[in-house]
């Protein structure tokens, strides 16, 4: 039997990506789905967040992503353009927010088309590996919906057909995720238990197999 989880993911979260080649050797190796709840990031979600934020968790964040995209072999780079407008100096986040919103509705539209996890790991590569700058322009996204066996313009189409539709399901995923105990991501939820960050997928793991979770060999 298939166990499910839900996987709250952000596109501006670097361990959120951190966390995609992982989940996907686990969805590779055992019988398990991954069922993305897209987020959107804290700098949109809490207003001045970076204003009162302690000034020594920015740079330990890329010291740690880095370290931690070294130590497994993952290619990593802060995304060019950041996917929040955000001024560098002041730190103080744009209303406007064009990059976020069009590639989180968008992973919620490849969910809503049953290729959620597919579509995410590889659009978070598009915009975090660095082998690609201005990611959100061209063929980029598409070609990462293509690879997930989707239709980039059925995605668009239903999109601009209910843009509302996709942003309340990223707002109730918000809800869900607080209900679910935790504030950040990656988040993943299994039975509503709570793993939070990439360093807990082998708890994740381990729970599960607890509950009957089989190898695909």
């Amino acid at each position: 039997m298939t166990l499910s989880f839900d996987f709250y993911f952000s596109f501006r979260s670097p361990y959120s990506y951190l966390a995609t080649p992982q989940i996907e050797a686990l969805l590779a190796q055992y019988d398990a789905a991954a069922r993305m709840r897209i987020v959107l990031p804290i700098a949109v979600r809490i207003p001045g967040f970076f204003q009162t934020v302690n000034p020594l968790w920015p740079p330990y964040l890329m010291r740690d992503t880095l370290r931690i995209a070294q130590m497994n072999d993952i290619p990593y780079r802060w995304p060019r353009p950041d996917p929040i407008v955000q001024d560098p100096m002041t730190r103080m986040v744009a209303e406007d927010q064009p990059y976020i919103h069009r590639v989180s509705r968008l992973g919620a539209a490849a969910e809503r088309a049953g290729a959620g996890f597919a579509f995410v790991r590889r659009a978070a590569a598009a915009v975090w590996s660095g082998a690609i700058d201005n990611w959100h322009e061209g063929d980029h996204l598409a070609a990462a919906a293509r690879g997930a066996g989707l239709d980039p313009a059925a995605l668009d189409a239903a999109i601009a057909a209910d843009p509302a539709g996709h942003d309340s399901e990223i707002e109730e995923n918000q809800a869900a995720q607080t209900a679910a105990g935790h504030w950040g991501v990656p988040l993943f939820v299994f039975e509503g238990e709570p793993f939070f960050g990439q360093d807990r997928i082998d708890h994740l793991l381990w729970r599960m197999k607890q509950r009957g979770l089989a190898s695909r060999g």
